[in-house]
């Protein structure tokens, strides 16, 4: 007599029925080891013990109890893996987020993608993967959904079928839902490892050399504004995550970001601000234009905006050109001739003016475009670096000063940057050191 046969004996199901597929035995002893746990326990303290707020406690209390049940007789012909993974995905789906919890806890993983019921894939290392388990029904992920945005006040459902949301460390969370997702609802969670937050951290990577990295972190320190493009996916994020460390303590920093995703852990000086969708009566919107104009009276030294998408260009363009130098922020593009065309674009969305006139306060503006690319391999390098001026002809000039060889990866400084010299007459950076690095770029 097989396990889950055992299991539908003691449950007393009748009628003969077709032998079930492995998969269908797995999800029916679940569900068995679910209920048992609520019938153990009581509903009541399995509900306080989840909600209690501290969830390894929760695990740990809850994880006895199912090993008080797994030893009974239904369970007997399971191995001690077979168990243990059991008992593991039954803990996900009570305390956690089911099938993709293990996926969140799991560092090396970078990207989890919900293709409806039944599909689910993760990002490791660049490649994309099939998990071992999936969710069974459309209402699972519902769930699992309801489980993460209603303490941020959202929702998904038929009237509101896209949402953007994030994970409380922070991990980036989109969702759509029928009827927009033909194949039920869809998932997307980008991660952002707890590692990487350190231009350091990037190095160890391969992700850029010390002496690229010593060139933006000087950039940072002398109050250039920056901004990182690069495709999806690329590490725009982590890079602008590791560019705000290297801003001084003493200084006040003002985030604002559709889906607060950056960490300023170390920083004392610190106020994030997030935008906020429509409320379901259709009011409580809150946009990032908004905030990046309130962010202007609230005494700021330097304004991070997590990514610029629209009508905010222009007001972020103004906030660099009146006294909030060192600003940073991030932008969808695949070189650094179309970020300038996709500020030009974005600024006249908020106030229409000629292009030149806009190129003008892009030039004036802007200082760096810092390029971020992820390869063939899923490998992800900081590229070139272009530095912002303006044209002969009254546009907008980009020179090349850090290059990248995608067939060697290898960069290498073609120009040194005028802020390098600037640096040293200042006195913000130190002859002797600039002088290594010179020779370290060379």
């Amino acid at each position: 007599m097989s396990v889950l046969e055992r299991v539908r004996q003691q449950e007393e199901l009748e009628g003969v029925q077709d032998a079930p597929s492995p998969h269908t035995e797995v999800i029916e002893l679940r569900g068995k080891l679910k209920r048992d746990l609520v019938d153990r326990l009581g509903l009541a303290t399995v509900a306080t013990l989840v909600s209690s707020g501290d969830i390894s406690y929760a695990r740990r209390e809850l994880d006895a109890a199912c090993q008080a049940i797994i030893n009974a007789k239904e369970f007997e012909l399971l191995d001690d893996e077979a168990r243990r993974l059991l008992i593991a995905q039954v803990l996900d789906e009570v305390c956690g987020l089911g099938p993709i919890q293990s996926l969140l806890d799991d560092e090396t993983v970078t990207e989890i993608m919900i293709n409806g019921p039944s599909a689910l894939l993760f990002e490791r290392g660049g490649v994309i993967y099939e998990a071992p388990a999936a969710f069974e029904t459309a209402e699972q992920i519902f769930m699992v959904l309801d489980r993460i945005l209603a303490p941020l006040g959202r929702r998904l459902d038929k009237a509101s079928p896209i949402v953007n949301a994030r994970l409380a460390n922070g991990d980036r969370v989109n969702a759509v839902a029928p009827p927009i997702a033909i194949n039920g609802p869809s998932v997307t969670i980008r991660k952002f490892s707890n590692r990487i937050t350190t231009l350091a951290g990037l190095m160890e990577l391969g992700a850029l050399p010390g002496w690229y990295a010593t060139l933006l972190s000087w950039a940072v320190r002398l109050r250039k504004d920056i901004a990182v493009a690069g495709g999806t996916g690329s590490g725009k994020t982590t890079l602008l995550n590791a560019l705000s460390v290297e801003i001084p303590h003493s200084e006040r920093i003002v985030t604002i970001e559709d889906s607060a995703e950056l960490r300023f852990d170390s920083h004392p000086n610190v106020v994030r601000l997030e935008a906020r969708d429509a409320s379901i009566e259709g009011t409580g919107e809150v946009t990032i234009r908004e905030l990046v104009k309130n962010a202007l009276r609230m005494r700021p030294d330097r304004i991070v905006v997590g990514e610029v998408r629209g009508a905010e260009a222009i007001d972020m363009l103004q906030a660099m050109n009146t006294g909030h130098d060192g600003s940073l922020t991030t932008l969808h593009a695949g070189t650094p001739d179309e970020a300038i065309m996709r500020l030009v674009l974005m600024a006249r969305f908020g106030m229409d003016l000629p292009t030149d006139i806009i190129e003008e306060q892009i030039a004036s503006a802007l200082d760096l475009v810092v390029m971020s690319t992820r390869l063939e391999d899923g490998a992800r390098r900081i590229t070139t670096l272009s530095a912002v001026s303006r044209a002969a002809d009254g546009g907008v000039a980009l020179k090349e000063c850090v290059a990248f060889d995608a067939v060697s990866r290898s960069w290498s400084l073609v120009r040194e940057p005028a802020y390098v010299e600037e640096g040293v007459r200042l006195g913000v950076l130190d002859e002797e050191e600039v002088k290594v690095w010179r020779r370290a770029a060379s």
